[in-house]
This record gives C-alpha cells, structure tokens and sequence, in this order.
C-alpha cells in the first residue's frame, strides 16, 4: 500500500472567495487568471470548485479570461521539452488533428482552465496555439480578432484586457505564468522574429499553417514581478500554503516594457 499522508487542509469555495476578496477581487472587474491545482492542496470539488467561486466573484458584469495555449499544436521541428528525432517530423504533421478549441489538449495549462472552457457562456479567440477563453460582460470582445500573426500583441485578448484596465490572478502560479506581460515584448522590439507553424482549422483538411511571431521569452518576468511588489502594486495573501497574488494589468504591462526599454539590447527591428 502506498503511505499517502492525511489530508490536514482543505480548501473550499467559501475560503477560496475570502482569500480573492483579501487581495482585492471585486465584481465587475475583468480578470486574467493564472492557476495551480495541485497548489491549492485538497480542493473539495477540485476544480469546479475553484471556477464556480471565480464565477461568482465576477459575476454577471464581470469578466474571466484565461490563456489556452496548445503547445502540441506546433511544429516538431521545434520541440525541446522533449525534443523529437527528425525521423518523426513528418510523421507528427501528418498525423497531428486540426486545432479545434474545445478538443484540443490543453494538458500544460492545468485541470481549472480545462474545466473552465467547458462551461456555458464561454467563448474561444481561436488561435491554433495561442488562444485564449473568456467568459462574462466583455468575453467576446476581448476574444474577437485575435491575429494569427503576432497573436499576442496589439491584435490579442491581452491589448484588450490592457484597454480595459483589466487585472491579473495568479493562483499557486509565479510571474513567469502572467501571459499579459509579453505584450511588452511587443510594444519594445525587444525580441527577433521567427516562422511558427500549427495545425490550423480549416475544414476538415490538416494544414498547416505558418505564422509570423516574436521569440517570446517569460525567464525576466520574476525579477519585473519583484519590482512591481517593492512599488507596492501587488496584493497578497496565503489559502493555506498556497500563494494567491493580485495586481493591475497594466501595470504589469507598463512595468514591463519599461523594464525591456532599459535592459535588453536588441535594436535589429526597431
């Protein structure tokens, strides 16, 4: 028999919309959320607890948006996490289904956003492997026309969420996790361009298409997450031994850019 340990902590929906409401969540507001699970320790209900509570904080004039990003659906030319012998190359392209986004695996995104895009009033931007789900008052304008090019930038849920003066929930997760700061990658040039590739909706062929992207890189968005709490701009609490940290979009953003303004040389594209 295996020697699990007794469960000693439990979180429920009521402690969980105590420690959202001690970090400052509100309804009406317009949140991006970043999640752990397993962070939370025992949930009663797992994590349809964790979104009906989220839900609920919102409400009907508030907004949820989390990311939906499909690693699987990409070129395996480009794989690293494992990488794949080139002798299957070929094989994965022909035999990876078209991007669909309620069947689509999301298995690195987590058990509360796999549950979360399932439930009613939930909308999709719709990128192959860049997309996002949004649900409430503003879902759909901050999943419409998200670009297939450049898919988080200027024409992206996280432009959207900015010009909404959304905010940011990180659950059990770091700033690495915080999807909107990229969009300073953007606004900065700081990063080359690359081809990307996925496996696009189109009928019911499997194509795959090439996009135009940024080599996007979260390794810097700890530190800019570390200046954001010395300026004060970042609200915590604990739920048990897990983390939940809450603060504004954009300044996230803002801090951000200006972070890659003065640190990262790169003037090839400016």
């Amino acid at each position: 028999m295996k020697n699990q340990q007794t469960i000693r902590q439990v979180v429920t929906k009521d402690s969980l919309l105590a420690a959202l409401s001690a970090v400052g969540a509100r309804s009406g507001m317009v949140i991006e959320v970043h999640s752990s699970l397993s962070a939370l320790g025992y949930v009663a209900g797992g994590a349809r607890t964790v979104v009906d509570a989220l839900m609920e904080l919102c409400g009907d004039s508030g907004t949820i948006l989390m990311p939906m990003q499909t690693g699987d659906n990409t070129d395996p030319s480009g794989w690293e996490n494992p990488p794949v012998d080139p002798s299957l190359w070929q094989v994965l392209r022909d035999n990876t289904p078209p991007y669909h986004p309620e069947n689509t695996d999301i298995q690195y995104m987590g058990a509360i956003p796999e549950n979360f895009r399932h439930r009613n009033g939930v909308v999709y931007s719709g990128h192959p492997s860049l997309s996002y789900a949004a649900w409430g008052k503003y879902a759909r304008l901050l999943c419409n026309r998200q670009s297939i090019h450049f898919p988080l930038a200027e024409e992206s849920p996280t432009a959207r969420l900015y010009e909404l003066r959304g905010h940011v929930l990180l659950i059990g997760t770091g700033y690495d996790k915080c999807t909107c700061m990229h969009l300073a990658e953007y606004r900065t040039d700081c990063r080359p361009i690359r081809v990307d590739c996925a496996a696009a909706a189109e009928g019911e062929e499997n194509r795959w298409r090439k996009y135009l992207d940024l080599a996007l890189d979260n390794s810097e968005f700890e530190k800019i997450g570390a200046i954001m709490e010395k300026k004060g701009m970042v609200r915590r609490t604990m739920l048990n031994n897990c983390p939940v940290s809450f603060f504004s979009a954009v300044d996230a953003i803002d801090e951000a850019t200006e972070y890659f303004e003065k640190t990262v040389v790169y003037d090839l594209y400016r």
